[in-house]
């Protein structure tokens, strides 16, 4: 049968192109992935998109097709590893489970509607009032309802900083600095992805200024980073190593650190642990209070049964718009209560982590 190729009304609608040459599809899935954490991949140009379907040529990235015999791309930026075929080692004082706990500090652009969306904005309207306000909630209370319980618990966090935050909140930076919190970069805004960069030379502006930034402000360059809403392109890996940072928290593909393959320098991936995301949790599947607090024992009690044979690494990312709602604050922290009634259990730091790893791995 003959593949059917006109569009329809509504395929014509989706591919309509707004000023700026995007559709409204990819509008609406890079807002809707960028709020739950994920990035998706750059979409070929819709107007050759379009004639591709016209001519009954539809790129597998719209019809799904897969094409006989192609060989699958893969990263090559690791070695293949299986969990069960590596050396135990333990963390810093025997310990075998190492939990780091990530706050999310951002900054968002009140004249942009990329990446800030929680609640739907299908017209991807600006001012998007809901969507800023909500997010700058955390900002203004719900970090500090955060740093309440882990001063309270004695812990450190290890903080996802947009640079921008330095200069449109110093008070908020001083005070996680009086807590010896650490910094790793997380790009300049969440409403500029690493991914939309045009090439090698913005793309390493951009690391570079906002490792300079944070460094100004806090007396340290970062050692770690995290990127806004985890895009990557095939070079920040590369660029990331050769300005000194030892570690990225994107790849999510192991409960162990490992090392990365770059071009000069080391650099490790460090599990930030996305199943634990609180966005994923509580905004994107809509979990109660209780069920996230469940969540993050059900993942605590596994990886602490299984550390005892292999050490392990257990992330919890937070954004203090959602977990520092006070309908949420108590079970963040009777989690952190209850982790901490382990003896094998180590709270670090990314970079204590990083650190540790290398010592016993070199």
């Amino acid at each position: 049968m003959k593949r059917q190729t006109s569009l329809t009304r509504k395929q014509a609608l989706d591919y309509r192109l707004d000023e700026r040459g995007h559709s409204r599809r990819e509008v609406l899935a890079t807002l809707s992935a960028v709020g739950a954490g994920i990035v998706l991949a750059p979409s070929a140009s819709l107007a050759q998109t379009v004639d591709k379907e016209r001519n009954g040529s539809i790129p597998e990235s719209v019809s799904g097709a897969q094409k006989p015999n192609k060989t699958v791309r893969r990263p090559e930026r690791y070695e293949d590893s299986l969990i069960f075929e590596r050396k135990p080692f333990t963390w810093p004082g025997g310990k075998t489970l190492a939990v780091w706990i990530i706050p999310n500090v951002e900054a968002w652009s009140y004249d942009s509607a990329v990446g800030v969306t929680t609640s739907p904005n299908p017209g991807n309207t600006v001012p998007d009032v809901i969507n800023y306000a909500w997010r700058e909630y955390g900002m203004r209370v719900g970090l500090w309802r955060i740093a309440d319980v882990l001063d309270s618990a004695g812990l450190r966090a290890t903080v996802a900083l947009n640079s921008s935050v330095c200069e449109i909140f110093p008070k908020a930076v001083e005070e996680m600095k009086k807590r010896h919190w650490e910094f790793m970069g997380h790009g300049i805004t969440n409403s500029q992805l690493l991914s939309s960069t045009s090439s090698v030379d913005e793309e390493r502006n951009v690391i570079r200024t906002a490792l300079r930034t944070i460094e100004d402000a806090v007396g340290e360059r970062p050692k770690g980073w995290l990127g806004p809403g985890l895009a990557e392109t095939f070079n920040t890996l590369d660029i990331l190593a050769e300005e000194d940072v030892r570690y990225v928290g994107d790849w999510n593909n192991d409960d162990q650190p490992y090392p990365m393959k770059v071009k000069k320098g080391k650099l490790l991936s460090v599990p930030y642990c996305m199943e634990l995301n609180d966005i994923g949790l509580l905004a994107r599947h809509g979990y109660t209070g209780e069920e996230y607090f469940r969540a993050v024992k059900d993942q605590f009690e596994t990886l602490y049964v299984e550390s005892q044979k292999l050490a392990r690494v257990m992330g919890i990312p937070l954004h203090p718009f959602l977990t520092g709602q006070p309908l949420h604050i108590k079970y963040f922290q009777q989690a952190i209560a209850d982790i901490q009634k382990q003896d094998h259990v180590w709270f670090a730091t990314g970079n204590e982590i990083a650190e540790a790893y290398e010592r016993v791995h070199s």
